[in-house]
């Protein structure tokens, strides 16, 4: 069930689609949410999070016993050296992006839910409930920059990785989205 040159496997391309469909949704989602003040989206948010982080992590598992795939064509050194790069700022900043949130959430006070369960509660100023006591408020405001700045840099390498794939496909025309899509090359 290893990768090959011909065929990715199905833990490969299934965990590839899966974080990055889930990434590229929750990023303007997040930026809506936190530009228009949409509160009621923050639990679903973090939900979703939790939940992909634990997909992330059985995918940076499986990278690590699995290794890189192999490209399927030679290109530029430079095209190598910028997928390389773009492919480990992936694969870290998905690592990162969650857990940057549940910091900036967990340590700010807000807690960390779970579709309606409490992974951390909140923490409230017990005589009145309507206050939220940080409860690192350094390590809130570190999680809420990293988170951030990791959702700004994590688009713009999305992007370059989309790109790359497109170039594969319509201007190489060499199989490597092919074999993304779970077709044998």
């Amino acid at each position: 069930m290893k990768d090959t040159l011909d065929k990715l496997s199905t833990p490969t391309i299934a965990l590839h689609w899966l974080v990055g469909v889930v990434i590229v949704f929750m990023i303007p989602v997040a930026i809506y949410m936190a530009d228009y003040e949409v509160f009621f989206l923050y639990p679903i948010h973090k939900s979703i999070g939790v939940t992909l982080f634990v997909f992330i992590i059985a995918r940076v598992v499986w990278r690590v016993i699995n290794g890189w795939p192999k490209p399927v064509s030679e290109y530029q050194k430079w095209e190598q050296i910028l997928a390389k790069i773009v492919h480990w700022v992936l694969i870290v900043g998905t690592v990162l992006l969650p857990i940057s949130g549940m910091t900036m959430s967990g340590a700010g006070g807000y807690g960390i839910p779970w579709f309606g369960l409490e992974l951390m509660a909140m923490n409230v100023d017990p005589n009145d409930v309507t206050v939220v006591l940080p409860i690192n408020e350094l390590a809130a405001e570190i999680g809420h920059e990293i988170h951030h700045l990791l959702a700004i840099v994590m688009s713009v390498s999305i992007l370059l990785h989309i790109a790359g794939a497109l170039k594969h496909h319509f201007i190489d025309k060499d199989k490597t989205l092919q074999r993304m899509v779970g077709k044998s090359v």
